[in-house]
């Protein structure tokens, strides 16, 4: 098996491994901040750990692109809470966050 490669693809970042795909998490931006709402790892490649690789290449892609980070999706904050090192641009999940994402989903 390769390393795992992560890449934007519009609204979601994409992990594949050896080319088929095994994982990614969907957002929308909503001004400067990024929402995460939804991660997936397919069934085929569960159990590695690669959702904390997505997760870890994702969140630091959105601080390379000047974004702050909103974790509506339980895995983006569990990963959060167990990692302070994105807590400088981390804003909290808020009604007017959670309403806005239900109309642009």
């Amino acid at each position: 098996m390769t390393s795992p490669a992560v890449e934007r693809a519009d609204n979601r970042y994409e992990m594949r491994i050896d080319g088929e795909p095994a994982a990614f998490a969907e957002f929308r931006d909503r001004d400067a901040q990024r929402v995460f709402f939804h991660t997936v790892v397919t069934e085929a490649f569960r159990g590695r750990g690669l959702s904390t690789v997505l997760i870890e290449q994702a969140l630091t892609r959105t601080r390379e692109e000047g974004k702050r980070i909103v974790a509506v999706c339980p895995a983006v904050a569990r990963y959060l809470a167990k990692h302070d090192g994105f807590a400088d641009i981390t804003d909290p999940v808020d009604r007017a966050v959670l309403a806005w994402l239900e109309a642009n989903r």
